[in-house]
């Protein structure tokens, strides 16, 4: 699928606010796609859809991870992780892809899981950084991600877990994981 043909479906289904932001998610993907050595091309396209179903209503969301038997401990945690898992789902159904790599960094986009590959690294981070996101800590991220995928990740990781004890907001376990992984591998 092309670029024009992606963004014009997804557009559909996106605020205009949260289309400029998925614009600035693909840029910034294929950037740290091509600095990083992943499939640019499958960057562009998980960047596009990768908020597919941000908008969609929580109770169609919700009955979804039920009926989809998707991880059902999501349910108790923040709804703003859903979308991800969910807009995989969907955008095989209602897209028609069908790319494993693709639909998984979709999926793992919000939570990370453990075991991230290169494109999934790609669009949690381009998801995090890219040029309309202005919050504390957001600089720093941009500026390690010029130098290591991983350490930029790692303080990115840092700051969201950070915010959400701040709010007192249960932190989702494969975030947790994730981010154990990233410091174990910086050890070794």
């Amino acid at each position: 699928m092309n670029r024009e043909k992606a963004l014009e479906i997804v557009k559909e289904h996106l605020t205009n606010h949260r289309y400029v932001h998925t614009c600035g998610v693909m840029e910034t993907s294929i950037e740290l796609a091509k600095r990083y050595g992943a499939d640019e091309k499958k960057a562009e396209i998980a960047a596009i859809f990768h908020d597919y179903a941000k908008f969609r209503d929580k109770k169609e969301m919700e009955r979804i991870i039920i009926g989809e038997n998707l991880p059902q401990d999501l349910l108790v945690y923040n709804s703003e992780l859903w979308h991800a898992p969910v807009g995989a789902m969907l955008v095989q159904r209602e897209v028609g892809i069908e790319d494993e790599d693709i639909l998984n960094a979709i999926r793992f986009h919000t939570s990370g899981k453990e075991e991230m590959t290169t494109l999934d690294k790609v669009i949690y981070l381009a998801d995090y950084i890219e040029p309309n996101r202005q919050f504390p800590g957001v600089e720093e991220v941009r500026e390690l991600s010029k130098e290591s995928l991983d350490l930029a990740l790692i303080k990115s990781l840092q700051n969201t877990i950070t915010f959400l004890l701040k709010k007192d907001q249960a932190i989702y376990p494969d975030t947790f994981r994730f981010y154990n992984g990233l410091i174990i591998n910086q050890r070794r």
